[in-house]
């Protein structure tokens, strides 16, 4: 990070004073109820349910769906990792708990192996998306009597570059993800588990039911492509061992996506691990049901005959194969599809989010060069870690040719290989940090006052017993996935010397020490009542600040710059944010401009860094904490002055009582000012109100001779007339009154959006000037 200013490299004649910048790195966070965090992971890990078990059936047969089942409960005890280490570290992700118990090379090999997944986990989930979609399409047009065909591998791979695209633009401009967007996605798609459960054990009530064939070595039956290095061999049918392995290696895709257990976890409210193992218990059950489910009634119910035609999209198998009118299916498999498409589509979205929030926290910690964390100038994200990632999903969707079984056969090594160092970890961590914990795996014994956690072994085993399988039976995730690990293994290692011999001479930069704080108060940021808070996101755009410097020089205002670090979900499972992580040299040299600017304009600055899940979430609580009389910040890239001040009102109307009175001033980079009251609030009342009223008293002043008649009196008076009217059933005749006088005076006001115009909000409202 920053140098010591006593360092010799650092000039005398150009150093400055030490600033001091204030770093809150637990407040101001938005938690979430454990229903909105397992919505969140199943988001993720729900989605395989659309093609992890066809998947496995084209690998290993019909006895496919036992596999799979075996596979979700075994998903059960790769939890009980995660609650013991999230007990641990608040972000127990993998990087933080390898590197805690196996140093950081490991750590960097985890990673690697988990930036192979997640590079995977979109191309899957779009090219599934599509296969679902092209389906159906296929089918209304060979109901229609339509002689066209759309190729259904190459169509879905169109499909997942549209999506992937997309969602590469909307997180370029910043739109992140919501536990109330995953939460919806999670109704729609219950209510379509439900009828899907439901109606096929109806078909089977009516039709008979004959289970899968049962996972003996006997009834497994290895594709062409099952058995990779061992085709050669007979162990994959002599030793039952090995055959289980490899129905076990083919079916664990399954469970890709409980490493969102530990990114979520740093957003669960309080009490944070109940509520996380509450989640998980939601978690096992509906994948338990949904994803092993569709294995299971896709073999019984599907004909063999035709089975292989929706090995792609199963889902929309089972909807064609159950007892009922084919209209009635149609349209429950076209809402098969919708549902499908906003999941997969969301698995997208994760993918990217995750991968950006993985190598963000990486060169965080001094591995990957700022460089690659350096923002967008228009929309200040992290653009050339999303074209990187991007960049290489799609790639990977073109070798992929929209092919399914390729994806799905490459898919494995990264979530496998990462969950095993996760387990090994863990496992070294019982003896590395002995002592009391929050949570701990199951099945302990203690020999001579040595402990024997069996239970992690036990987990740790079977994962790398997997591993090794897949490792000889799939060439290509073996080939792809090593390759990749190396080349980002590498690149990590290669990166991390370069970036340490860059701070080691880096003196351009201003000085900064960081006096950490659990939270922002008057106090410790030894602040007044009444100050101005700046936001401040990136150093392109400080307009704002300087207009507030200019204007606060003349009102002698304090001011408090504000930095807000918003910690993405994706990336919040990788490890704790230190000071030095908090405050990286992108803020560094974003508060080298702002003392840049300070100096300039001759007026002093209180400086702070807070960590946030939610950007005015953070901003407004810091203004509470701080009583600060008014918020000044740039106009939105995305929106008007008027959209971005109802977001921020109603960020400002879900804080909790006493909310803050504050006053928002929004600045164009053209010098145009609007300002926007948060809070109960005396109206600022034209020089022809003012008359108006003054006009009043006096009237009726001189009507009531010997009363004391205040102006005060006059306003009080009107609203109460007003209120009364309302309350006696009048409201109607009140707010036509007042549509007429809106009208007569319409002519007469500025011709800027007004935030109230197509949603009040309570509380609120603008003044326009310059």
């Amino acid at each position: 990070m920053a140098q010591n200013p006593s360092d010799p490299l650092v000039s005398k004649s150009t150093a400055r004073p030490v600033a001091k910048v204030l770093v809150a790195t637990t407040a101001m966070l938005a938690f979430i109820s454990y229903w909105r965090a397992a919505a969140i992971v199943l988001n993720d890990l729900g989605s395989s349910a659309f093609y992890a078990g066809a998947i496995a059936e084209h690998f290993i047969g019909k006895t496919a769906p036992w596999f799979v089942l075996a596979i979700m409960l075994f998903a059960l005890a790769v939890q009980a990792l995660y609650f013991e280490s999230c007990g641990m570290f608040v972000r127990g992700g993998v990087y933080r708990v390898v590197k805690e118990g196996m140093g950081a090379t490991l750590a960097k090999f985890s990673v690697s192996a988990l930036m192979f997944d997640y590079i995977l986990t979109g191309p899957i989930s779009g090219v599934s998306a599509g296969l679902y979609l092209t389906g159906l399409l296929n089918e209304l047009m060979q109901y229609g009597h339509l002689n066209f065909v759309l190729p259904m591998n190459a169509s879905a791979a169109v499909f997942a570059i549209i999506v992937t695209v997309y969602f590469w633009w909307e997180n370029i401009k910043g739109i992140s993800e919501s536990s109330e967007k995953a939460l919806r996605i999670m109704y729609v798609t219950t209510v379509m588990v439900v009828m899907l459960v439901a109606w096929c054990c109806y078909t089977l009530l009516v039709r008979g039911a004959h289970l899968p064939p049962s996972p003996r070595l006997a009834n497994l039956v290895y594709s062409d492509d099952a058995l990779g290095w061992l085709r050669h061999s007979s162990l994959p049918h002599t030793v039952a061992l090995i055959g289980i392995l490899i129905g076990l290696g083919h079916s664990v895709l399954a469970m890709s996506g409980e490493e969102t257990l530990a990114q979520v976890y740093r957003e669960i409210e309080h009490p944070k691990l109940p509520n996380l193992k509450k989640a998980g218990l939601i978690i096992f059950l509906y994948s338990l049901i949904f994803t092993a489910g569709v294995a299971f009634f896709s073999v019984m119910i599907i004909p063999d005959s035709v089975r292989n035609s929706f090995a792609d999209n199963p889902i929309s198998g089972l909807a064609m194969y159950v007892v009922g009118p084919l209209s009635l299916k149609l349209i429950f498999r076209s809402f098969v599809v919708v549902v499908g498409v906003l999941m997969l589509a969301g698995a997208v979205n994760t993918a990217i989010v995750g991968s950006n929030g993985v190598l963000n926290r990486v060169s965080e910690d001094g591995i990957l060069p700022d460089w690659f964390r350096h923002p967008h100038r228009r929309f200040g994200t992290s653009n050339r870690i999303l074209n990187l990632v991007v960049g290489l999903q799609i790639l990977t969707i073109i070798l992929s040719r929209g092919n399914i079984f390729v994806l799905g056969e490459a898919y494995a090594f990264g979530v496998m290989w990462s969950f095993s160092m996760k387990g090994l970890a863990v496992l070294v961590l019982r003896y590395k940090r002995p002592g009391a914990r929050e949570y701990r795996v199951p099945l302990n014994f203690h020999v001579g006052g040595v402990e024997i956690p069996v239970g992690i072994a036990l987990i740790t085993v079977v994962l790398f017993a997997l591993c090794a399988i897949n490792l000889l039976t799939k060439q290509v995730a073996t080939i792809s996935g090593i390759a990749f690990t190396i080349v980002f293994f590498a690149v990590f290692d290669l990166t991390e010397r370069m970036t340490r011999k860059r701070n080691e001479t880096h003196v351009e930069l201003d000085q900064f020490n960081l006096a950490q704080s659990a939270d922002l108060t008057l106090s410790n940021v030894d602040i007044k009542p009444g100050n101005i808070l700046v936001p401040v996101s990136t150093y392109y755009a400080l307009y704002h600040l300087e207009a507030a410097l200019r204007r606060a020089r003349r009102k002698e205002a304090e001011i408090v710059v504000l930095h807000v670090r918003l910690l993405r979900r994706a990336a919040s499972g990788e490890y704790d944010l230190a000071p030095d992580q908090l405050f990286s040299t992108i803020e560094q040299l974003l508060f080298t401009k702002v003392l840049a600017l300070a100096e300039k304009e001759g007026k002093p600055v209180r400086l702070a860094v807070v960590a946030a899940n939610d950007l005015w979430d953070g901003i407004l609580r810091t203004a509470a904490n701080l009583q600060s009389a008014a918020i000044v910040t740039g106009s939105s890239s995305k929106v008007g002055a008027g959209d971005q001040a109802r977001e921020i009102g109603l960020a400002w109307e879900h804080l909790a009582d006493p909310r803050p009175q504050v006053s928002l001033e929004i600045f164009t980079p053209t010098g145009q000012e609007q300002v926007f009251y948060l809070g109960p609030h005396a109206p600022r009342l034209t020089p022809k109100e003012v008359d108006l009223l003054h006009k009043i008293w006096l009237d009726l002043s001189d009507r009531l001779p010997g009363q004391e008649v205040h102006h005060h009196d006059i306003v009080h008076f009107a609203l109460d007339e007003v209120e009364r009217e309302m309350a006696a059933g009048q409201g109607g005749d009140v707010i036509n009154r007042l549509k007429e006088h809106l009208l007569d005076i319409q002519s007469r006001r500025p011709t800027l959006p007004d935030i109230n115009a197509t949603q009040p909000l309570p509380r609120m409202e603008k003044k326009v000037g310059k």
